[in-house]
């Protein structure tokens, strides 16, 4: 299942409330799946999600932050965290990394 939690911390991509933001994600993207609040992924005020996806799984070189929206992390049925995926990378080139959890 995708997750989507979105973050006005780059750049202030989303100043919109949730329901827009979910509205727009609707329609611009034909997202389906659940999109939660708004939250923080890096700094003082991170997420405990956050805190707990960016330790498990730190980022290039070691890197606690997330750099950029869409960042990505695979987790299993038990909620250990697998993999972290760069911004760009697409759901298509993630798929068979959840095949392998099937």
């Amino acid at each position: 299942m995708v997750l989507g939690f979105p973050c006005n911390q780059f750049k202030a991509q989303e100043p919109k409330s949730e329901e827009k933001i979910k509205e727009f994600c609707r329609l611009t993207y034909g997202v389906s799946f659940p999109m939660f609040a708004k939250i923080e992924v890096n700094g003082k005020n991170t997420h405990p999600l956050y805190v707990h996806l960016k330790k498990e799984r730190p980022g290039l070189l070691g890197s606690g932050s997330i750099k950029w929206n869409f960042t990505k992390f695979l987790l299993d049925r038990e909620g250990k965290v697998i993999k972290r995926y760069a911004t760009a990378t697409t759901p298509q080139k993630i798929e068979p990394d959840i095949q392998k959890l099937w």
